[in-house]
């Protein structure tokens, strides 16, 4: 199950400092943490686009945060002047290239999704 207590309240991640830890993540205000360097190092945020988080999404690219985004037929090398990665690869998202969004190609029931979460390439 999911616990709804924020894991700085336990230390847990400063307490393993050689072990790499990554989330996605819709808290605007713990992704600019990141960016802004107020998170452990071996901690990693890449922020979730949704269908109602587009302008804090792309804000979080211009300052050098990383984002992760569902395309719905295929993913094209740039989209909105930001370089596109395809997820689908691998989950390391921390061996990201910064600035990037991280692309995910629409599966199931999402490359019906028209509210927003799924973005068109054309």
């Amino acid at each position: 199950g999911t616990s709804d207590i924020p894991w700085e309240n336990h230390d847990i991640i400063q307490s393993f400092p050689d072990v790499q830890f990554y989330d996605y993540s819709k808290s605007y205000k713990r992704a600019l943490k990141f960016i802004n360097g107020e998170l452990p190092k071996n901690y990693h945020i890449t922020y979730s686009l949704c269908e109602d988080n587009k302008e804090k999404a792309f804000n979080i690219l211009k300052l050098g945060g990383n984002i992760s985004a569902v395309f719905r037929k295929y993913l094209p090398k740039n989209f909105k002047g930001f370089n596109v990665l395809n997820a689908d690869e691998t989950d390391l998202r921390f061996l990201d290239i910064k600035n990037s969004i991280c692309g995910l190609v629409a599966k199931g029931k999402a490359k019906k999704d028209y509210s927003g979460f799924v973005l068109d390439t054309q």
